[in-house]
């Protein structure tokens, strides 16, 4: 994950999710055409206490990362067009950042974009029978996610589709290696040990470096008063 970070002057309120406040819907009106003229994908946007982060990506389908460059000129293009427009009062900060390799999943938008990926889900309800999933994104609607456990002694699919408003906690899981085969492991039997590697993480909080196979995105910091 790469992340470039901006400080404008804001007062905030914490925890909103993208299009859920009017201080997001103003910065997403901005930030949208900006980020399709220049041929990415706004993958999230978030207000997290007085941090607004955008996380953009290239479009679905890309077999490439976003890299450090493109992240520069998001961030350059959105403090330029914040500092003229100036649609949110007081003091903030704006975060730039690409999803990374584990990217979390909070949106219908994103799950549809990650079909074919291993995933790992854990339920809101605690006293679910299988409060936590790991497993194949076979599908997923504005409503529900399916996922593919494994594969029975029949050799049928063992797929579980839970409601996303269900869902408390849902990310990719990267895997080195050849992707996953649609089928999934069979049941009962134990899944590998796929090797990964997490972006590192600095004493802020923020992701400083992220890898995978095809690419790597470093981490930036741009302060301005």
């Amino acid at each position: 994950m790469a992340t470039m970070t901006n400080e404008a002057p804001m007062r905030a309120e914490g925890g909103q999710m993208m299009g859920s406040h009017p201080a997001i819907d103003r910065l997403r009106d901005i930030v949208t055409p900006i980020v399709d003229d220049l041929g990415l994908d706004l993958y999230d946007l978030e207000q997290r206490g007085g941090t607004f982060r955008v996380t953009v990506d290239t479009r679905p389908g890309s077999e490439r990362g976003i890299d450090l460059d493109e992240l520069a000129l998001v961030t350059r293009s959105i403090s330029r067009e914040l500092d003229h427009v100036d649609p949110i009062p007081g003091r903030y900060t704006l975060e730039v950042t690409s999803p990374g390799v584990e990217r979390t999943l909070r949106t219908p938008e994103h799950f549809a974009r990650e079909i074919g990926k291993t995933v790992s889900v854990r339920l809101r309800d605690p006293d679910a029978a299988e409060r936590r999933l790991n497993g194949l994104l076979v599908g997923a609607d504005g409503d529900t996610a399916t996922i593919r456990v494994g594969i029975g002694d029949d050799g049928s699919p063992d797929d579980r589709v839970v409601r996303l408003d269900g869902i408390d906690r849902a990310r990719t899981v990267f895997e080195w290696g050849p992707s996953p085969k649609p089928g999934g492991p069979r049941k009962g039997s134990k899944p590998s040990r796929n090797r990964t590697q997490d972006a590192g993480t600095g004493s802020s909080g923020e992701e400083s470096l992220g890898r995978d196979s095809q690419h790597i995105t470093p981490s930036t910091t741009e302060e301005t008063p």
